[in-house]
């Protein structure tokens, strides 16, 4: 293993680290907020407010770190993947499924009628 990689690794960990650090401020703000809303305004729910600005932040943090499901983070190491994987399918040509298979369309067979039933 190079040091590049050792390096990238430990990035990687330390993103992760920060990442499970903000989810437990989130919960722990979240629990802070409901009973502060519940014992100074029962009758209005607002700490679903702050709770929602900053679950969208945790959200963008988790898939700027872990990447979407499926597909893992998007990074350079990603797009070189897909420009590979790019490069592979236009070297292999046309495939099935990039075809457009066309088929010829039948003519309507014309209806006669008589120029008293137009309106």
């Amino acid at each position: 293993m190079s040091d590049y990689d050792y390096m990238m690794a430990r990035s990687r960990v330390r993103e992760k680290k920060r990442f499970y650090r903000r989810l437990g401020i989130f919960v722990v703000l979240g629990i802070f907020f409901f009973l502060l809303n519940l014992l100074t305004s029962f009758g209005t729910w607002w700490f679903m407010w702050p709770i929602l600005g900053m679950g969208i932040g945790l959200a963008v943090k988790y898939f700027k770190v872990f990447g979407f499901p499926g597909v893992g983070p998007i990074d350079e190491e990603w797009e070189e993947r897909e420009a590979e994987r790019e490069m592979r399918r236009l070297e292999a040509g046309p495939s099935g499924e990039d075809e457009l298979e066309l088929r010829e369309l039948e003519k309507p067979k014309r209806k006669t009628w008589d120029d008293d039933e137009l309106v």
